[in-house]
């Protein structure tokens, strides 16, 4: 326990939880279960899964697994031919430019302007959201932000090269990059959504089990706004006594191999929490042998939604699974990553911050920053700055609240801060102190850490790592203000405690910059 939370020291927030093994990892998933039996049988079976599962996800015809975060290939390959259109785009600016007839020296010179503007537009781009695995309007959706984007790269690359004399090119020549880069993008992006819709029709998952934790894979499925990436082609009793209404239950008069065999199969998902007895694991063995992939159903769920259900984790899967690694050199890599990201921050954001300073202050002459306990790393309680978007005195009573919608507390330029998270820029300050990461889980005051690590299962488990200013469930999941909304993203934050890099930091840095573009999920 000490090596999960760390030595005590005065002053430190201790939540009741952490004294208790069974609050630590939250109510038990299922009481009834013998705990002691059950957690061996999974770990016999996760122990012989641990071996494969990692090279097996790595070679996935759907998903990359780069520094343990699961990527989609396809984006991965779009990302590719779009840097190399708009790197031709440029080259081909240049034969414009000289007629047709450039000549090596023309196009080695133009080398340095093209690493530029596919840089430029591959930032703003990608911080437009083009390279996540779905949009809330859809597949579609990609359209109207990658002309925004483009246009919006054209600017700032524009704006760059009185800056670099050398990188000069004339009007007509910019003109006709942009022509072929639009044309080029939205040609290749058309192509990328047709092999992709065909290629998720060809990825069929049979699933075994019909219970609760099995159903879950079908709301996945039907939850997503773009394509789901995969298809569901029914589903295998494998003991459950649940109700199987509205389920494409199979015939069971058949073998696993057979019934793989007959609709294609690419995928098995193991959704049955009962291992012990019902699960055929013979006729699992012999259609992995025939090629098609199995897993269980919370590497399913890690790998296809980038998070960690709370509802088919065991605690055997935690300790078997790879990931959850610390260590002095990684500590090190993130501390200077926070720094030096703080710093930037604060550089070029200090002129935002004077005039919010300014503004918070002349509305009703209060505070300009607001401090407030947070609960860190090992349970440690910090103070925490923010810019104050509230009335003085919002809780009168002293009882903590979560933000609604259109809260009445907010003030007039306190609503709009919050809108474009300009609130937080303050937490540089957290991180230049150490009390914070620049990405990690959002810190929860000590009122509500106390009452969600009782009532959800694993909630402690995310104050192993510093808290951050940005995260994943924050780009992934919208404004929380309850119990429902804190288990949806500890979903997402296990998935960072487990699988943090600093490529996975990047990744989060990129996708932040959309949530205050499109200004998703604040109150």
């Amino acid at each position: 326990m000490a090596a999960i939370i760390g030595p005590l020291r005065p002053g430190d927030f201790r939540v009741q939880a952490w004294v208790d093994r069974r609050v630590l990892a939250g109510p038990a998933p299922d009481r009834a279960r013998p705990v002691a039996v059950a957690e061996r049988s999974d770990c016999l079976a996760t122990a012989g899964a641990a071996k494969w599962r990692h090279a097996e996800l790595l070679q996935g015809r759907n998903v990359i697994r780069i520094f343990r975060h699961y990527l989609p290939k396809g984006l991965v390959i779009l990302g590719l031919s779009e840097v190399f259109v708009l790197w031709g785009a440029l080259y081909l600016g240049s034969q414009v430019r000289y007629g047709g007839f450039a000549t090596q020296a023309h196009l080695t010179a133009t080398s340095g302007r093209a690493l530029l503007f596919v840089v430029v537009m591959w930032v703003v781009m990608t911080a437009f959201g083009l390279y996540q695995r779905e949009l809330k309007e859809g597949q579609w959706g990609y359209f109207p932000r990658l002309i925004v984007s483009l246009s919006l790269g054209f600017l700032v690359f524009c704006t760059l090269l009185p800056i670099l004399p050398s990188l000069v090119l004339p009007p007509a020549v910019l003109a006709s990059v942009v022509l072929v880069a639009l044309c080029g993008t939205i040609l290749t992006r058309l192509m990328y959504l047709a092999v992709a819709n065909r290629a998720a029709v060809h990825r069929q998952v049979l699933v075994l089990g019909t219970g609760r934790r099995a159903r879950a894979i079908q709301a996945l499925a039907q939850g997503s706004p773009g394509r789901p990436g995969f298809q569901v082609v029914g589903f295998m009793p494998c003991g459950e006594r649940e109700d199987r209404g509205g389920l494409l239950v199979l015939r069971s008069d058949q073998s696993l191999a057979a019934i793989a065999r007959s609709y294609r199969v690419t995928e098995i998902v193991v959704g049955s929490r009962d291992r012990r007895q019902t699960l055929p694991v013979n006729e699992l063995l012999e259609c992995k042998l025939a090629g098609t992939r199995v897993m269980d159903l919370t590497t399913f769920f890690e790998r296809e939604s980038g998070r960690i259900e709370l509802e088919s984790l065991n605690t055997s899967w935690l300790v078997f699974a790879d990931g959850f690694e610390q260590g002095v050199l990684k500590t090190w890599i993130k501390r200077i990553f926070d720094v030096a990201a703080s710093i930037a921050l604060l550089i070029v954001c200090l002129p935002i911050m004077v005039i919010t300073a300014i503004l918070v202050k002349f509305e009703d002459n209060g505070p300009v920053l607001y401090r407030q306990d947070r609960v860190g790393q090992a349970g440690r309680v910090f103070p925490l700055f923010k810019f104050r978007s509230m009335r003085v005195n919002a809780e009168n009573d002293g009882t903590p609240q979560w933000a609604s919608h259109n809260d009445s507390r907010v003030t007039r330029i306190g609503a709009f801060i919050r809108k474009v998270r300009i609130d937080e820029l303050p937490q540089v300050f957290n991180v230049l102190r150490g009390d914070m990461s620049f990405v990690g889980p959002r810190p929860e005051r000590p009122f509500f850490v106390d009452k969600l690590a009782r009532d959800i299962p694993y909630y402690g488990y995310r104050h192993t790592i510093k808290p951050g200013i940005t995260g994943w469930a924050q780009v992934r999941y919208p404004y929380g203000a309850s119990v429902e909304d804190a288990i949806e993203k500890l979903k997402y934050d296990l998935y960072y405690v487990k699988n943090n890099t600093l490529f996975l930091d990047l990744i989060i840095l990129f996708q932040t910059i959309q949530v205050v573009i499109f200004q998703d999920g604040a109150r």
